[in-house]
């Protein structure tokens, strides 16, 4: 590992060269979706970002656990512990059960991951999976004295703690009630920054999903699950845990209180956020809440490559907010096209020189090594396609190179045009209809001509009206 990775650290506020806790190997922990929704593509980018960076550490040689959760019960619709159920929210909306929600939620989210080449994570651990890792901790904390039970509920105590902020620049005086101005105090709290791990029925009777505990039936807190799913498969020290900057506080923060009041020690040393996504035109990053909100599926059916959303992120740095409009999309859609159509085009046969291959690898690794620089890495690539060097070099640096930026960089353009294809008599067929749609057209029958584009539509097919005349291609 000659190139050391070097990435901020949320912990410490600076960038820092990474030193796993056992060399060569490195235990990673990723947050994952609350499955009660589809995933919106501002959740997807911090995905993206933190497979950016498992895929770096592997490609860097590092030997790379990495375990992700599932959120399916316990995550209220404010992040401070308050509010509805957001997997009871998804139940109600669609009228169905809890654990139908979180099954097809989990499958569109792993779905919307796979058309982004993200890779899944080692071990996937639902939340519902570990009520009795949650409930020993719960019980650890409260023989600790960390922990108190107050109207049917048991509270985790900040007031023990001789620095609760860690993650963030919050204070006692500074922190608000909740996320939401509707939201009001929870009374039984002794401090305002103390959260729950464990709800009682006593609060929620309309929780679907409870199992019996110590005090009472009920169900877990949010913050609690990533604790002890981590712990549970990756042991007492963890190398990086990874989410995005909505996370620092309070879950993140709560996640340290908690665990390293239950182990003794320090938990985990490095800490990888990633920003948010915002809609050209708006401020704040998007969001399920605040309407339509853009998916992977909704960009396939405007026409977009899902892996050109992931070229987008891979453009910008993953400490900077990221503005994303259609516009974008188009201009982005026609670079990749053009860089894979490029790649496609050279020539394989041929010696490697093993010379530039090494020059151009290191500079590859140097980008990523550099608080991941993907926006260089990229900007390397482009380079050495532009390099006097033998088609076969630069075929295999493109291959190399997609190991970690995967972008299909090797197999797009010839995967696109055999889905372009069509036999000669589906061709027949579509010249025929266009001629007949051309036809009720000049009639002024345009009921029929739309009647005939969604036929051809059902068949795969869109129409383009242009000013060369209709065109076709397959949707």
């Amino acid at each position: 590992m000659e190139n050391k990775l070097r990435f901020y650290n949320t912990l410490t506020r600076k960038v820092e060269t990474f030193i796993p806790n056992e060399e060569g190997r490195v235990a990673m922990y990723t947050c994952g979706p609350t499955v009660y929704h589809f995933a919106h593509i501002g959740n997807l980018r911090s995905y993206i970002m933190e497979d950016l960076l498992e895929k770096t550490l592997r490609y860097l040689g590092y030997d790379v656990k990495r375990v992700m959760n599932i959120t399916d019960v316990g995550h209220l619709s404010s992040d401070a512990d308050t509010g509805e159920d957001k997997m009871l929210k998804g139940a109600k909306r669609e009228h169905k059960s809890v654990m139908e929600i979180a099954r097809f939620y989990t499958e569109a989210f792993f779905n919307d991951c796979g058309k982004l080449n993200i890779k899944t994570p080692d071990v996937v651990e639902p939340a519902t999976n570990c009520i009795s890792e949650f409930i020993h901790m719960i019980q650890t904390l409260m023989e600790k004295g960390y922990a108190y039970e107050q109207g049917g509920n048991i509270y985790f105590d900040t007031s023990r703690l001789k620095e609760y902020y860690v993650l963030s620049n919050h204070s006692e005086q500074e922190l608000l009630v909740g996320v939401r101005d509707d939201v009001d105090e929870d009374a039984n709290k002794r401090n305002k920054s103390d959260f729950v791990l464990w709800f009682t029925k006593s609060k929620f009777d309309a929780q679907e999903l409870k199992w019996e505990s110590p005090w009472g039936l009920g169900y877990p807190g949010w913050h609690i699950e990533c604790s002890c799913i981590s712990m549970k498969h990756l042991g007492e020290y963890m190398d990086i845990h990874c989410g995005g900057v909505d996370n620092i506080f309070p879950h993140h923060t709560n996640e340290i209180a908690q665990s390293e009041s239950y182990l003794g020690h320090k938990w985990c040393n490095y800490w990888f956020h990633v920003h948010h996504l915002i809609e050209k035109g708006k401020t704040s990053k998007m969001s399920k809440s605040s309407g339509e909100f853009l998916t992977v599926s909704f960009l396939e059916n405007k026409g977009y490559d899902p892996l050109v959303y992931r070229m987008f992120c891979l453009q910008s740095h993953y400490r900077k907010p990221l503005e994303i409009s259609y516009e974008v999309l188009d201009n982005m859609t026609a670079a990749y096209d053009k860089l894979v159509k490029r790649i496609a085009a050279l020539q394989r046969e041929g010696d490697v020189d093993q010379g530039k291959y090494a020059a151009y690898k290191t500079r590859f690794e140097q980008a990523l090594c550099d608080d991941l620089n993907s926006s260089m890495a990229l900007t390397v690539l482009y380079d050495m396609l532009k390099e006097d060097m033998s088609d076969a070099t630069k075929y295999a640096l493109a291959e190399d190179f997609d190991r970690v930026l995967s972008l299909n960089l090797t197999t797009a353009h010839a995967a696109k045009n055999a889905d372009q294809q069509v036999d000669a008599e589906l061709e027949s067929y579509i010249l025929a209809r266009i001629e007949e749609r051309k036809a009720a057209k000049k009639e002024k029958n345009f009921a029929r001509a739309d009647a005939i584009r969604a036929q051809l539509l059902e068949k795969g097919i869109l129409l383009e009206d242009t000013r060369e005349g209709v065109k076709w291609k397959k949707a």
